[in-house]
């Protein structure tokens, strides 16, 4: 990828969500929602505290987590649909 994101900036490609329900019935894409998952591509190299040292981003490249239905900034790096969010709107890591 030729983006590095900067301070506390992550860039998330969502995860697709199921196609069917647990019964077998299939949502047309019309109907579907975003999906709120995705899997961390890059990650900047952090934020600054009040005295101006450096504090390290918990995530990291691979992580696979959860966001908020509308956090982040969809944008298109080549060619892939990707998010670009603050690490604050991250939930939480999926284990």
């Amino acid at each position: 990828m030729k983006f590095r994101p900067l301070h506390d900036r992550v860039v998330v490609k969502r995860i697709e969500a199921e196609q069917k329900t647990a019964g077998g019935i299939i949502i047309p894409g019309t109907a579907q929602e975003k999906p709120q998952e995705g899997e961390v591509v890059a990650v900047g190299p952090g934020a600054r505290d009040e005295k101006g040292a450096l504090v390290a981003l918990e995530v990291k490249a691979g992580d696979k987590v959860l966001f908020g239905k509308w956090s982040g900034t969809e944008v298109k790096i080549d060619g892939q649909d990707l998010l670009i969010m603050k690490e604050s709107d991250i939930l939480g890591i999926v284990a």
